[in-house]
């Protein structure tokens, strides 16, 4: 059996399909230049007969792209085929792909024709588009659900026709793995009784499987294809598509990868994957980006926690060995590497690596007794922790008594409607000019309370002329208890104009004044660090 897996890639057609799913002409460009970029064989740049803004993509794609074979997808009549290949003709390599539903429900319903009719529109529709494309793709819609004796039947036929590759799609994402090996098995059986044993052998004839996730198995069926003899596997970046996706090539790509012992076990050879897998991260961004479809979290291989590590053991486990608990070294995806991620469940170990990346190398003392404060500070507060608190801890145990500012006093007076301003007075004492007292509007109580230390220390968050540029990175607020007497932790992080990233962490019954001790904490942190922090780490 030919070695090589053709990877198509349908995400400009099956994925743009995907509710809420609107790309531009420049954004399909930059996709299938990417795409073409990460090596995929066959891209599916759109339905043509669709409207003329489809018509328009596949051809401007079929002129921008080259090095992969350009498919435009067509219903079986001689309009629609003319239409897709009127769309393809620039191409570099052009394929049309005709399809047709096999499934009696299908036919019954949406088609409402007998298998007779069915047979001949497949057969006639593959004999015209040979006349027009070197390459033609045939698919059998809803192939899983049809009868197996009339979808072998079609399948022969089309091949007689001209077709180079036979789609078996799982159209709504109902077979289940071993069922779906069994049908492809069953199909290439057929292929090589009526004697295309040799054009299955040499890749001239293909099988192809497009599988729809609806139960959650679209990459499961893909890869139990491959196993039975499928050297074609259809799908899209992120597996994004209609309803519940299509099977996500990057999970098949990098099981391929990752498992190759066991497919080349299984079928006696190891089965070539033509990818820069490298590119695979910065594809799969880029596809979020212009779709808007965003990647959940815990989705493998493309996902932000996919290689994120915040347990403790697991932690230690990584920093020793990365196979501990790493099947795949994320840097060959396109990660920029294993993510230790700060959490509740961090220990020691995580602590200390976190720390030596940010240039702190502390001695065994030091380090446990920032570890004693993160955990009785931090860990059950912040769902993630960001380096800068982390950091700030380090400059609390070595500077605390040297801080800079005092808050003394506030008062907060917020107002229900009308053209009046909530505004906030604050009281400082700054140990190096003295006691400042400010005052401070806003849109709200904590508004107005920032603005007023704003005032007070020279600093500005919307860059007034004279004064120190502040950012407001990160700004929530939680209760750490129930009922109306909760106590209320908020969390900041601000960055100067050098880019320095400083954090601070507030507790209070009231939140406007658990809002002004975590700002207060941050510019202490900050100011210690401009002043001794590069000392400091050298000194530890």
């Amino acid at each position: 059996m030919n070695s090589k897996i053709v990877f198509f890639d349908t995400t400009l057609r099956d994925g743009e399909q995907s509710p809420g799913v609107s790309l531009n002409l420049k954004q399909k460009i930059e996709i299938g230049l990417a795409l073409v970029d990460l090596g995929i064989d066959v891209i599916e740049a759109g339905f043509p007969i669709t409207s003329p803004g489809d018509f328009q993509a596949v051809q401007a794609l079929a002129k921008e792209l080259k090095g992969a074979t350009i498919a435009a997808l067509a219903r079986a009549n001689k309009k629609d085929i003319e239409v897709a290949w009127e769309a393809l003709r620039v191409a570099e390599n052009p394929r049309i792909h005709t399809f047709i539903a096999t499934s009696d429900i299908h036919m019954k319903y949406k088609l409402r024709k007998t298998k007779d009719e069915v047979l001949e529109l497949a057969r006639s529709a593959v004999a015209f588009a040979k006349t027009l494309a070197p390459e033609v793709e045939f698919s059998a819609e809803d192939a899983t659900r049809s009868d197996r004796e009339f979808l072998a039947k079609v399948v022969l036929e089309v091949v007689k026709a001209g077709a180079t590759t036979i789609n078996i799609p799982d159209t709504v994402g109902y077979t289940v793995p071993q069922e779906y090996y069994d049908l492809i098995k069953f199909l290439i059986e057929k292929l090589v009784k009526e004697g295309y044993e040799e054009e299955l052998k040499g890749g001239a004839l293909r099988i192809s499987v497009h599988c729809h996730n609806d139960l959650g198995l679209a990459v499961a069926n893909s890869l139990s294809a491959i196993l039975a003899g499928a050297t074609q596997v259809e799908g899209t970046i992120n597996g994004i598509g209609e309803r519940a996706g299509n099977a996500a090539l990057e999970e098949i790509i990098m099981t391929l990868r990752t498992r190759e012992d066991f497919f080349k076990a299984k079928l006696g050879y190891s089965p070539v994957v033509d990818i820069d897998t490298k590119k695979i991260v910065p594809v799969s961004q880029m596809v979020s980006q212009y779709t808007g479809m965003v990647v959940q979290p815990n989705k493998a291989i493309v996902g932000a926690n996919a290689f994120a590590h915040e347990s403790g053991i697991h932690q230690h486990g990584v920093l020793c060995e990365r196979t501990t608990y790493e099947i795949i070294n994320p840097e060959d995806i396109g990660w920029t590497g294993s993510a230790i991620v700060l959490g509740k469940h961090s220990g020691r170990h995580a602590i200390k690596f976190k720390l030596e990346s940010l240039g702190w190398h502390l001695e065994k003392d030091l380090l446990d007794r920032v570890f004693e404060r993160y955990r009785e500070e931090v860990k059950d507060i912040l769902r993630q922790v960001d380096d800068a608190y982390l950091e700030g801890i380090v400059l609390d145990l070595l500077l605390e008594d040297q801080y800079r500012y005092q808050l003394l006093a506030s008062q907060v007076i917020s107002v229900l409607s009308g053209s009046l301003k909530p505004i906030a007075q604050v009281e400082i004492e700054d140990k190096k000019e003295g006691r400042r007292v400010s005052i401070g509007l806003g849109v709200g109580p904590i508004d107005a309370a920032y603005k007023a230390v704003a005032e007070a220390l020279g600093y500005t968050f919307s860059r007034e002329e004279g004064k120190k540029p502040l950012r407001l990175i990160d700004f929530h607020i939680d209760a750490l208890s129930g009922g109306t007497s909760a106590e209320g932790v908020c969390g900041v992080i601000l960055e100067d104009e050098s880019g320095r990233r400083s954090a601070g962490l507030g507790r209070d019954g009231d939140i406007v004044i658990a809002s002004l001790k975590a700002l207060i904490k941050a510019l202490n942190r900050m100011e210690a660090y401009i002043e001794r922090g590069d000392k400091l780490k050298g000194l530890s």
